[in-house]
């Protein structure tokens, strides 16, 4: 069995729901997850641009998720630390939490990897992509990923 991430209201490679993007009300989308290994001992999820200009640009990442969890509901509240013991860390717009898809041009790929871990993550708000990265190297047990897209309908960001 390999980990498997899924969403109810949109399928691998299909486009995202306004609902969840700048346009409509920036929710983060509900997700599900199965086969989570056996000696995970937590989960990561990021959510990252894969066109953006220069790099790719964090709009979501939530660690430390205990592996009993099977999914994120909608919405997530844009907290540091939740009531489970997941933490969520900074985007590249400056926030805590989900930035949902708003690209400046053309249809973007949003990917959301989720990725079971055999030690609990230490970092912080002001973590970057490298950072954990590096903090995950050698940590990885399974990965899965859920590809959505989306393009923009006006030109300004709510």
């Amino acid at each position: 069995m390999k980990l498997e991430l899924t969403s109810p209201v949109f399928s691998h490679g299909d486009p995202i729901p306004t609902r969840y993007t700048c346009e409509g009300d920036n929710l983060s989308p509900p997700l599900e997850w199965h086969d989570v290994p056996d000696q995970t001992v937590v989960l990561t999820l990021v959510c990252e641009d894969l066109d953006a200009a220069g790099s790719n640009w964090l709009h979501w990442l939530i660690y430390n998720i205990p592996p009993e969890e099977t999914g994120l509901a909608e919405g997530v509240p844009p907290v540091k630390e939740m009531d489970n013991g997941s933490a969520q860390g900074g985007n590249d717009f400056g926030d805590i939490g989900y930035g949902g898809p708003c690209p400046p041009d053309n249809r973007h790929r949003y990917a959301l990897r989720l990725y079971a871990l055999d030690m609990a993550l230490e970092l912080g708000t002001e973590c970057t992509i490298p950072d954990l990265i590096v903090a995950m190297d050698g940590h990885i047990l399974d990965r899965a990923e859920l590809i959505g897209t989306y393009e923009r309908r006006s030109s300004k960001r709510k």
